[in-house]
């Protein structure tokens, strides 16, 4: 099926990367098995998901020496999680491929490639607890935003089936969270 300039059937438009329009296609070129995640990209460009959570990460790098922002780095994370490949050592692959890059504001032959595995398992390790509080906050936060109206409160329960046979290992009960929601 040849590539056409109408991309209205779906519900959003894919991002356009260095100004240049994106569709999708079956009719060869750079092949990616990951179209999905330019859906991801949409989304998240609508959410502002990937910028809000990057911009409460500290970053104590020397910005002379910085190839991949923060925001590169989360965004090359969450989308390679949300498409199945769990683990950073799937980011030396991904890394290279062209949905994934168009996904993360890259062109897919000419753009520098994402984060590495290296790149990524020392972030994944960087933040402390008070960013990860911080980052839960603010999912928190987007999500009370897309709901138009917020419910008084949240609970948060960590007593899922799936870790209750871990439980008996721990010396605290289970954890109660309530969170308000500002809007």
């Amino acid at each position: 099926m040849p590539a056409t300039d109408d991309d209205t059937l779906l519900p959003f438009s894919l991002p356009s990367i260095c100004q240049k329009k994106v569709t999708a296609a079956f009719d060869g070129g750079l092949i990616s098995s990951d179209g999905g995640v330019l859906l991801l990209a949409g989304v998240d460009r609508q959410l502002g998901l990937i910028d809000t959570l990057a911009a409460i990460i500290p970053d104590h790098r020397d910005p002379a020496l910085i190839t991949h922002t923060m925001a590169d780095i989360l965004r090359g994370r969450v989308f390679a999680i949300a498409c199945g490949y769990p683990d950073a050592d799937d980011l030396d692959d991904l890394r290279k491929d062209p949905a994934f890059k168009l996904a993360c504001g890259r062109l897919p032959e000419s753009g520098d490639d994402l984060a590495s595995q290296p790149t990524m398992s020392r972030w994944e390790n960087a933040p402390d607890l008070r960013t990860l509080f911080r980052l839960t906050r603010a999912m928190v936060d987007l999500w009370c935003k897309s709901r138009g109206r917020a419910p008084k409160t949240i609970r948060a329960q960590d007593d899922h089936p799936r870790y209750r046979r871990y439980r008996r290992h721990r010396a605290r009960p289970s954890t109660v969270v309530a969170v308000q929601c500002a809007l």
